[in-house]
């Protein structure tokens, strides 16, 4: 894992030398924290079901399957399913990839000016990637499930539309705040010019994470996804 204040001039090696592939642009990407003994069960009976009910789905159809199958498959007990997913088709899209923690929302709403808002937000999405996004075997069973269920497809794109609103709303209110520093308390900021610019932050840094996704998804061997979606921003900046 990389060192989390690694800069790309660090991990190119000597001053100006090419960034490589793999390497963290300006930005520095955050370490993951080790989970806890506590949480990493947590995680292992999670992903036990997910696959349980995926293998079952992927097998005999989901509609074929029933709760008290997937929980004998997973070793567990159907109170316990229930302690993680609420339905079986909630277990099937799994828990969602889009959890801003008040940790990390604090910290994006308080890096101030001197940090530029899409290296803000690539740190944001970066500290969300977890074992679960990276785990290629369970994405490639749940995308042969859903193929076969488009409603879940509907619930999984709606998932993506209020992360997208969260997105904006986070970046809107650091926007606000910054405006009204240099203006005064007094001075109303722009709030429909922030609120515009605010969405188009969003959908900027939605554009990378989606390129970074898929190219992680395209093979099991790839980087990390806090590389990727580096590299990815670092394309973007070209870009912009």
């Amino acid at each position: 894992m990389m060192n989390s204040t690694a800069t790309a001039t660090q991990l190119a090696g000597a001053p100006g030398a090419p960034v490589p592939e793999t390497a963290v642009p300006e930005t520095a990407v955050p370490e993951t924290a080790v989970p806890g003994l506590r949480e990493r069960k947590r995680i292992a009976t999670s992903r036990s079901i997910q696959f349980a009910v995926l293998e079952l789905s992927r097998d005999r159809g989901l509609d074929n399957v029933t709760v008290d199958e997937i929980s004998r498959h997973a070793d567990i007990s159907p109170r316990t399913f229930f302690n993680y997913f609420p339905s079986k088709e909630a277990a099937v899209l799994g828990e969602t990839p889009f959890d801003i923690t008040p940790e990390v929302a604090a910290r994006f709403l308080g890096a101030g000016p001197d940090e530029p808002i899409l290296d803000g937000l690539l740190v944001l999405l970066s500290s969300m990637s977890d074992a679960e996004t990276e785990d290629f075997e369970m994405h490639t069973l749940r995308k042969i499930v859903i193929r076969d269920y488009p409603q879940l497809l509907v619930q999984r794109i709606s998932s993506f539309r209020e992360f997208e609103v969260e997105l904006t709303e986070l970046v809107e209110q650091r926007l606000t705040t910054g405006a009204r520093s240099p203006a005064g308390e007094r001075e109303t900021p722009d709030h429909p010019a922030i609120h515009e610019r605010s969405r188009l932050y969003a959908l900027v840094a939605i554009a990378g994470m989606r390129h970074a996704w898929g190219c992680w998804a395209e093979r099991a061997d790839t980087p990390p996804m806090p590389v990727l979606l580096a590299n990815s921003f670092r394309e973007l900046h070209t870009l912009l």
